[in-house]
């Protein structure tokens, strides 16, 4: 037995510790402690660090008519939540399988599959209610808190048992301390589990209260929740087949699902408006009683059916596999309006401009205005060579709906691909109002305006939005070097410099804490 006792130590330490990853079951309580545990400023640290190195490693879809559709729904949702000041970053994965998840500092993740499986906005909107749920009540903050409590007391129970069958001197021994450990890991395991319902159920209940707030029906949670219940009788265990990953982390049963739709239908009974004055109204005498008040948001975007199959085609494997998966859909149905738009949409990513033409220009004469289908368009007209009617077109839309991050992202990427310096001045000009929001944080909008100063000539201008790209996509180490190899050069303005200086001495104390644990930029290395 001693000869494998530090092992089996080592192996009961990283299973006393694997609550970390745990969901706590208890309900919120005042005077809790989890919010101790890791400032607001370091959850949103994570959250950041999370999202950048899911883009390091390519995981992410980064497109800003989807992100912008899935960011508006997470703003809502939190507008409704229980904890409005908490700011909500929602971003696309690649993977096509059911899946989402809350990290901290109110970052979530939705994986493209749960998106494409869904009916609905309301479905997509009741998944994002249950994990903004998971962030306002603190679920990851208390499963670490509970860890730190937990470790301590199992660890010293499971040593405790394996060293009373050491002392037993008994051809038993091994056997004893095998179970010993499996017992222990299997309370661990019971214990998360535990965790995990109760977190669960509080979610629900939560998630489906902000759904009906958010003016979504609240019934969504628990149509989702059948339509994957459907799914697992149906699969056959392939790997394109088998249990979605939501399900792993999210179980759904008959119980899980009566009980959402009960809740549901108790909201859906209640009130969404009021007039002063009326019985049971508030009593306000400064204000007139004619005045009605709605409770609750109504309606959804009506960009659902355009996203979806916009993230259709940009999932896919390759253009051509989107355009065969369209080609399928179609044998069965003919296809609606929205998939229309995403077989334009695969045939333009394919290069096949004139069609692509030809397909968009009677769905815009359909849906007049349309912003999905005008951005495609113009697209279309600029890469088909008719440069006239794509800048006026891009233009129109800039007029229409100055400082939005899609339309300007698709014009000035449409203009870099031109390769002249007019080309990248106009460029740099539409996107340079949108520097100072929050479209600046993603690693598109940095490439992008990168080339256009590029191509323009403003090689200090690209030099510090290839750095940030750099850093958005989890590589700090390579956008600290780029910006000390930028900040030598000689033409440097005042203004370029004190930029360049305040985001080195924000840069470095990240690449520091990364050296100290030994993590280097691997492209530097070589």
């Amino acid at each position: 037995m001693r000869p494998f006792l530090p092992t089996l130590l080592t192996l009961a330490l990283a299973t006393a510790l694997a609550p970390a990853s745990a969901q706590d079951a208890r309900l919120p309580d005042i005077g809790s402690s989890a919010g101790t545990v890791l400032s607001p400023a370091q959850q949103r640290q994570y959250g950041e660090m999370t999202l950048s190195q899911l883009r390091n490693y390519g995981y992410t879809l980064d497109d800003p008519l989807v992100g912008g559709w899935l960011q508006s729904l997470g703003t809502r949702l939190g507008a409704a939540s229980d904890k409005p000041d908490q700011a909500f970053n929602l971003f696309l994965l690649r993977d096509r399988q059911i899946n989402a998840f809350a990290t901290l500092g109110g970052y979530v993740a939705v994986n493209s599959g749960l998106i494409l499986a869904a009916d609905k906005e309301d479905e997509v909107a009741a998944v994002l209610s249950h994990e903004i749920a998971h962030v306002t009540q603190s679920h990851v903050l208390r499963a670490v808190e509970r860890a730190q409590r937990d470790s301590v007391p199992i660890l010293l129970a499971m040593l405790g048992a394996i060293a009373l069958s050491q002392a037993s001197h008994s051809t038993s021994g091994d056997n004893a301390a095998m179970a010993a450990l499996a017992s222990a890991q299997g309370l661990m395991a019971q214990r998360q589990l535990d965790y995990s319902r109760g977190t669960e159920a509080e979610a629900d209940r939560i998630g489906i209260r902000t759904l009906w707030r958010a003016g979504y029906d609240p019934e969504a949670m628990a149509d989702f929740f059948e339509k994957l219940q459907t799914v697992v009788r149906t699969n056959q265990g392939g790997e394109r087949e088998r249990t979605p990953d939501y399900l792993q982390t999210h179980p759904v049963t008959t119980s899980r699902i009566s009980e959402s739709r009960e809740r549901a239908r108790q909201l859906a009974a209640q009130p969404t408006s009021f007039a002063f004055g009326a019985p049971g109204a508030p009593d306000n005498p400064l204000l007139p009683g004619s005045l009605r008040i709605d409770t609750v948001a109504t309606g959804d975007s009506g960009q659902f059916p355009w996203a979806r199959e916009r993230l259709r085609v940009l999932s896919a494997d390759t253009p051509d596999a989107a355009i065969r998966e369209y080609e399928r859909m179609r044998r069965a149905k003919p296809l609606t309006d929205p998939q229309r738009y995403g077989l334009a949409l695969a045939h333009l990513q394919d290069g096949r401009y004139a069609t692509a033409i030809d397909e968009l220009t009677p769905l815009l004469a359909a849906h007049p205005g349309d912003a999905w289908l005008e951005l495609g368009l113009g697209q279309a007209e600029a890469r088909a060579g008719r440069t006239a009617a794509a800048d006026a077109r891009f233009e129109a839309l800039v007029a229409r709906m100055p400082n939005n991050a899609a339309v300007a992202l698709t014009y000035a990427g449409v203009l870099d691909e031109r390769n002249t310096a007019a080309a990248g001045r106009r460029a740099q000009a539409v996107l340079r109002p949108l520097l100072g929001t929050a479209a600046a944080s993603d690693p598109l909008f940095q490439r992008t305006f990168a080339r256009a100063s590029e191509i323009s000539g403003d090689q200090a201008r690209a030099g510090e939005a290839w750095a940030e790209a750099a850093y958005l996509n989890g590589r700090p180490e390579q956008a600290l070097v780029q910006l000390n190899t930028l900040k030598k050069r000689a033409d440097l303005d005042y203004y370029a410099r004190a930029r360049i200086d305040a985001r080195i001495a924000a840069i470095t104390p990240v690449v520091l804490e990364l050296q100290r644990e030994g993590i280097r930029d691997e492209d530097l290395k070589r």
